[in-house]
């Protein structure tokens, strides 16, 4: 059965509108966010850590920035929109210590809740709202009218009205106006990890720079196998989310849709398809979680060797080289 789907005309505000809100941590998520909702009417502060290096810009923002053990005294419902790696630390050393009973802790991803690295007390009530774009298309969706889908949960609801919160925080962020569904923190973990590691960013990437191997082993040049295999691929995807996979081919060639339905499957095949279960496999049980967490705790190494290595990496090159010259 299909997921309700509820919008502006479904959810009242007026829950949010006689909060407090603090939001905690000013970056990707943080800020669109803040200004989405003190758009929305929504009385918002922004709570730091003492060495954030967002303090001036939220403050040139025009919000009151205060030390979070000042804003946990001051709000109602606190945002956790800082980096997963450093939230638990933070949730430990600065809020478990001044949250009071009956406030409320939202989340815009369910990770560190569903991995137990953050355990609130059980007269928390516990939400979350999570807006389906990176944090620049929740601002600039809003601003042109519009908005992104958002996904809602409640986690605990000591006090009886988390779901009403959840809600009203949707809407003010504009997810409202297209369309907000409910879900879990384990079904919006679980299935958020899997798309970035599959499809989104992992799988993409991997599957981008692969092709664009075999092109240069095969004797083509880097400028042409990185158009063909890099460039159009924004072209490709703004048409699948306009208009989805059949809409997509409707708008190529009918050679590029007998490579798609004679070819593709080859690439992404029953191997690949297994891997995937076995990447959903390690995140359901918990080793995706673990490995993560232990890289953060060792400061990110293997992160920053990829980072290093792909910098190098001639497709890397390629994509500096042309912008440089194309002006693109």
């Amino acid at each position: 059965m299909p997921k309700p789907i509820l919008r502006d005309n479904d959810i009242d505000l007026k829950p949010l509108l006689n909060q407090n809100v603090v939001v905690l941590g000013y970056g990707n998520q943080g800020k669109p966010q803040a200004l989405n909702l003190r758009d929305s009417g929504v009385t918002v502060k922004i709570g730091v850590r003492p060495d954030s290096r967002k303090r001036d810009e939220a403050m040139a923002d025009g919000f009151e920035v205060l030390p979070i053990p000042d804003a946990l005294r001051w709000g109602d419902v606190m945002m956790m929109l800082m980096p997963d790696e450093v939230m638990a630390d933070v949730y430990a050393q600065s809020l478990a210590p001044h949250l009071k009973a009956g406030q409320s802790l939202g989340f815009g991803h369910g990770l560190v809740i569903h991995a137990g690295w953050v355990q609130p007390k059980p007269d928390l009530n516990v939400f979350l709202v999570a807006p389906k774009a990176q944090g620049r298309g929740v601002r600039n969706k809003y601003v042109a009218g519009s908005g992104v889908p958002g996904l809602y949960a409640v986690h605990q609801d000591p006090g009886g009205n988390t779901e009403a919160i959840a809600l009203a925080y949707a809407k003010a962020l504009g997810c409202g106006r297209v369309g907000v569904m409910q879900t879990t923190f384990a079904e919006e973990t679980v299935s958020d990890l899997f798309s970035e590691q599959a499809v989104l960013c992992g799988g993409l990437t991997s599957l981008i720079k692969t092709a664009f191997e075999t092109l240069v082993e095969g004797g083509f040049s880097p400028e042409v196998a990185y158009f063909e295999c890099l460039y159009e691929v924004k072209l490709i995807a703004d048409l699948l989310h306009e208009r989805g996979i059949n809409g997509m081919r409707s708008a190529i060639s009918s050679t590029a849709l007998y490579g798609d339905i004679s070819r593709g499957e080859r690439v992404i095949d029953g191997h690949v398809r297994e891997n995937m279960r076995r990447v959903l496999d390690d995140i359901v049980s918990g080793r995706f979680s673990e490995a993560m967490r232990h890289e953060f705790v060792q400061d990110k190494p293997e992160i920053q060797q990829a980072l290093l290595k792909d910098e190098q990496h001639l497709i890397e090159r390629t994509h500096r080289d042309l912008h440089e010259r194309l002006k693109f």
